[in-house]
């Protein structure tokens, strides 16, 4: 299928597209890696009148550390963070989860803000952005504001942004010390979104922050002062032809389990 027709602009700059978008509302949407966006298109499930191209936009694009902080740009893409120095050192997590988004060829052009911004529950950077405390920063012509990532998302497909605002920044906190991390997840291919994932933080032995995607209508949020941890009655995950929801309350389990013995071995 092709798309409705739509009216192609490109911005050279953040401040730009921030413009762009202010002039435009509710009509336009932004296109960074457009993985997620053009198929949408091309089924017409998505039918933005303008396109605003952040692509030109470079001072979108780095990954840097400010006070132990990681600072990661709305343009970049998911396998820039498989092999960037700073993201293994900093975040691990990060690193470790992003290999399951889909295959290669599109972590080459898909970006983290893009995934998250899309808000699908079951795609596993929503996760790992909850386990690990992360928050977003959003940007309007007016101003900007930042959002915690339990906050972020607010169901399928949907997200606390408001019509004016793009997804300019993520920021990862430090790890604190004697920290471990793990994520696990099964799928029926490699590639495929997870029928479970779970991302698991654990400091001191014992204080958790866990992250699920495919648990619920949102990726959700477990917190435990305590290793023993039983998740699978605090999670609706939806179920789908290939997984029931029992299969998947499994599935949450077990992977739980494994994911918190690998943390804190880790830790």
């Amino acid at each position: 299928m092709k798309p409705a027709p739509f009216k192609y602009l490109a911005a050279d700059s953040a401040a730009a597209a921030l413009a762009l978008k202010a002039e435009h509302g509710e009509d336009a949407r932004f296109l960074a890696g457009g993985q997620s966006l053009i198929p949408a298109m091309n089924f017409r499930l998505a039918q933005p009148a303008v396109l605003i191209d952040i692509n030109p936009a470079q001072d979108l694009s780095y990954i840097k550390t400010e006070r132990d902080v990681l600072r990661i740009g709305a343009l970049t893409r998911n396998r820039t963070l498989e092999r960037d120095p700073l993201v293994a050192k900093h975040c691990p997590l990060i690193r470790e989860a992003v290999v399951h988004v889909a295959h290669p060829q599109i972590r080459n052009r898909g970006t983290l803000a893009g995934n998250l911004a899309h808000a699908d529950p079951a795609s596993e950077m929503p996760a790992v952005m909850l386990a690990l405390g992360a928050r977003m920063k959003a940007r309007s012509a007016k101003g900007e504001r930042w959002i915690a990532a339990r906050d972020f998302f607010t169901g399928v497909f949907s997200t606390a942004l408001a019509a004016d605002e793009l997804l300019a920044e993520i920021e990862v906190p430090a790890l604190p010390p004697r920290t471990g991390c793990a994520f696990l997840e099964v799928a029926r291919r490699r590639g495929d979104y997870a029928m479970m994932g779970v991302a698991a933080v654990v400091t001191d032995g014992r204080k958790v922050r866990l992250g699920y995607c495919s648990a619920g209508s949102t990726p959700m949020l477990v917190e435990s002062d305590s290793l023993d941890v039983d998740v699978q009655a605090g999670i609706d995950p939806l179920g789908s032809v290939h997984a029931s929801k029992a299969y998947q309350r499994h599935l949450a389990g077990v992977l739980t389990q494994r994911a918190l013995r690998i943390a804190v071995s880790r830790s």
